[in-house]
């Protein structure tokens, strides 16, 4: 097996045995690296590459919201937090708009920060208690 089928067998072990917290995390980290490159290619003034990564940036956004569970009153917020990100990424795809696209990196960048902190806590606290079971 060659070093480039070795990894993409991780890769599709890391997704098929992820908890959706985890699967979430790794959905903002997608979305943080096509930003950083497509922000390269924007500074590289490459236009099709910018417009494919801020393009699968806004995917994974878009698969963010169409997830959310409407039960949770949370739900709401977090809807219109990644509408405006989407919003930001497109601004930043159509008129080469740096600040735009840094508001929205910084924005998932949070976000992913708070769901990683989230994972952290949860597992203490099945720890916690298998320990104490």
């Amino acid at each position: 097996m060659s070093y480039g089928q070795a990894y993409q067998a991780y890769q599709q072990n890391s997704v098929t045995t992820a908890s959706p917290g985890e699967l979430t995390l790794q959905l903002f980290n997608g979305c943080l690296k096509f930003i950083k490159v497509g922000r390269e290619a924007m500074e590289n003034k490459e236009i099709a590459k910018k417009n494919t990564n801020l393009q699968k940036a806004q995917n994974i956004i878009n698969e963010l919201m169409i997830t959310l569970n409407p039960d949770y009153e949370i739900s709401d917020q977090l809807m219109s937090l990644y509408d405006y990100i989407n919003y930001c990424l497109r601004q930043a795809n159509i008129n080469n708009d740096e600040a735009m696209l840094d508001e929205a990196n910084n924005m998932v960048r949070e976000m992913r920060d708070t769901w990683k902190e989230a994972i952290k806590l949860d597992r203490q606290n099945k720890y916690a208690s298998g320990a104490q079971g």
